[in-house]
């Protein structure tokens, strides 16, 4: 019997990643980490990401985060806190997000009512990311722990965030337990149509060579044919993947209801058209989100 929880998470998630992910695309977050003296993308991108964790390790971060080449990873951490503290980095992602919600969606942040009530709802379900909902999710729980700043578009953006790494760390565990490592992890994303294959050869810097392993484990397990379709086994694993997912992110969802949990959605939806209107997410995506309808 399907959980209807579920289902409610995965359209929640479809309404707030766009949010979220915003600050990963839009220029103002580069803008701020360069002022820091953070060098390149990738060095802000992991180290305000990795921020809540505190001053972590390369390794760390490499398992948390799951799915990029170590070597990538190594680039930019340690090296990244030398530059600034998780505590300015925190603050440069939370500066970043308000710059980049008032140029592109300033005109559904007029609506005080609205943005007021889509921060308390998610600040409600994101509260429910205690006790055994942030048991093995450490960037949940990183999150989680730091204070909502006051302005209510930036409650919003910080409860999303709370609720998005729920998800995504309830979505590695599956992906561990699965024995699916971050290649065919990705194969599988690209097989299924959900991500860009040369999207993601480029953002996550795995070699030829690991590509190559990643196929050959995939079509060995039957999940995959040579021509990177999926095979009826992969696309029932694949979609096995994708509901234990919503499985597992429909807690906070559960805590605040049906009924709060359809609004959240229904608040965040044009929100989240307006800004994939403004041509800041690429689709198909790394994160594997489809754009909102």
């Amino acid at each position: 019997m399907t959980d209807s929880y579920a289902t409610l998470a995965r359209h929640a998630w479809q309404a707030l990643e766009p949010v979220h992910i915003l600050s990963y695309f839009t220029p103002e977050t580069r803008e701020e980490t360069d002022a820091l003296g953070l060098k390149g993308y990738w060095m802000g991108y992991f180290g305000c990401r990795a921020a809540p964790l505190g001053k972590v390790s390369a390794a760390t971060v490499t398992a948390t985060f799951h799915n990029f080449n170590p070597v990538m990873v190594q680039r930019a951490v340690p090296d990244v806190w030398t530059y600034a503290s998780p505590e300015q980095l925190i603050e440069a992602r939370l500066t970043a997000i308000d710059r980049s919600l008032r140029r592109i969606a300033g005109e559904w942040l007029t609506d005080e009512a609205v943005v007021r009530r889509a921060a308390d709802l998610a600040l409600e379900a994101a509260s429910a990311v205690d006790g055994r909902e942030v048991s093995g999710r450490p960037l949940a729980a990183a999150n989680a722990a730091l204070p909502a700043p006051d302005l209510p578009h930036l409650a919003l953006w910080h409860a999303l965030t709370v609720l998005r790494e729920h998800r995504g760390d309830g979505h590695v565990a599956l992906l561990v337990a699965g024995e699916i490592g971050p290649v065919e992890a990705h194969i599988l994303s690209i097989a299924s149509g959900r991500s860009s294959a040369e999207l993601l050869r480029s953002a996550r810097k795995w070699s030829d060579d690991d590509w190559d392993a990643g196929v050959e484990n995939l079509v060995a397990q039957g999940w995959l044919r040579d021509d990177w379709t999926l095979t009826p086994d992969g696309e029932v694993a694949r979609e096995t993947l994708e509901d234990d997912t919503d499985r597992l992110a429909a807690g906070p969802y559960r805590a605040i209801g049906t009924d709060k949990t359809v609004e959240l959605t229904e608040l965040l939806t044009p929100l989240a058209r307006t800004i994939v209107a403004a041509g800041v997410l690429p689709f198909p995506n790394p994160v594997g989100v489809p754009a909102p309808e």
